[in-house]
């Protein structure tokens, strides 16, 4: 290959090392001993598991990964199932106030999250949700974005296709998940991937309304484990970092197709 051909292939292979540089040292760090942990090598001279047996049995790593999984997992299924039903009716229905209902849903997307934290908040207390696990789900079940979004997508389905469904007698519900849904599963995938995403890595709103260690999701507790519980031990901190990602990497290899896809459409939009 000439050089004018290969210089994009060097960029992006000078760009895919600054990007993994900081994920490949704290892999390696989780391996070390804590007297290599400032060393510059990045293959352990003496590798071990003892950080990752520790970790395990110091702290509530375990129930905060289950916490973290499921957070994400119910709050990626109700905004899945709710943005894009909300989206199909405003893209497919005609009805009264359908306009400044979508108007009222987008400016949602203006207020910046920091300032509803504290609306948030005084809602949880009066209602005793504060220190529960709905308390932290409720602000994230639905999505002013993902309603924006599937609404963009729904509009592409050609109506003839919706009543060619009811001409045939299949209910409105059937019409949304057997006819609708598979047009824009690629958005859905995204959607559903960049929701995922958000939640497993949230952490303002979980560290103001959670006060039990029990019910901590896994970016609170590593933030905590690694300011108190284990002061400086970047090894064990770096372990329970090295652990949180592969759900990540799990969901990224299986929906890779999905997320490209999507992002590709979303970005066309």
């Amino acid at each position: 290959m000439k050089f004018g051909k290969s210089l994009p292939y060097i960029a992006l292979i000078i760009g895919s090392i600054i990007m993994l540089f900081p994920f490949i040292w704290m892999l390696s760090t989780s391996f070390k001993a804590p007297m290599d942990i400032f060393s510059l090598d990045i293959i352990p001279k003496n590798p071990t598991i003892e950080n990752y047996l520790t970790i395990f049995e110091e702290s509530l790593f375990l129930r905060w990964f289950l916490n973290s999984l499921i957070i994400a997992v119910i709050t990626t299924i109700s905004v899945a199932f709710f943005d894009s039903l909300v989206g199909y009716i405003i893209a497919k229905f005609d009805f009264v106030g359908r306009g400044v209902l979508f108007l009222l849903i987008l400016s949602t997307l203006m207020v910046p999250t920091e300032m509803l934290i504290i609306p948030w908040y005084l809602m949880s207390s009066e209602l005793g949700w504060t220190n529960t696990f709905w308390g932290i789900l409720f602000p994230g079940l639905m999505t002013g974005f993902g309603v924006f979004l599937m609404k963009q997508f729904m509009e592409q389905i050609p109506d003839d296709l919706l009543n060619a469904a009811r001409v045939d007698g299949m209910s409105e519900f059937g019409i949304f998940f057997k006819v609708a849904i598979p047009q824009v599963w690629p958005a859905l995938s995204a959607l559903g991937i960049f929701t995922f995403l958000s939640n497993w890595n949230a952490f303002l709103w979980p560290l103001i309304v959670i006060e039990s260690p029990k019910l901590r999701t896994l970016p609170v507790g590593l933030s905590f484990f690694s300011s108190g519980e284990a002061e400086s031990q970047w090894h064990l901190i770096m372990t329970g970092a090295a652990i949180s990602v592969i759900p990540l990497i799990i969901v990224f290899f299986i929906l890779q197709k999905h997320i490209i896809k999507g992002i590709t459409l979303t970005g066309m939009k």
